[in-house]
């Protein structure tokens, strides 16, 4: 699958009304997150499901609106799985493995 770069709250929206979707919050200066995205970009690549990243330098905004609108705490790196509109599951830091991926959407 195909990793989706957003920026903007709007397409972050558009994402929204899917039934489920995970998104990354990845920093590019952080080793951790830098380890973290390619567990991230392994799991998409290998599983059909609904992803999206944002890197916190480019999009602070819209990392900061997700925080905000669904009491998530900002972390970097953060994986956050949505389904039906709500936070199913969220992990950060050396959490977010391909196997905690598959498991959180397998769930």
């Amino acid at each position: 699958m195909t990793l989706k770069k957003i920026l903007a709250q709007e397409q972050f929206d558009e994402l929204a009304q899917s039934k489920s979707f995970l998104l990354v919050k990845h920093s590019l200066t952080c080793p951790v997150s830098q380890a973290a995205f390619e567990e991230y970009q392994e799991f998409a690549e290998a599983n059909d499901v609904n992803t999206a990243y944002l890197t916190v330098q480019e999009a602070r905004p819209l990392s900061n609106y997700v925080a905000e609108k669904y009491s998530v705490k900002h972390e970097s790196p953060q994986a956050i799985l949505f389904k039906n509109g709500e936070v199913a599951w969220h992990a950060s830091h050396w959490k977010i493995t391909n196997k905690s991926l598959r498991e959180a959407v397998q769930a």
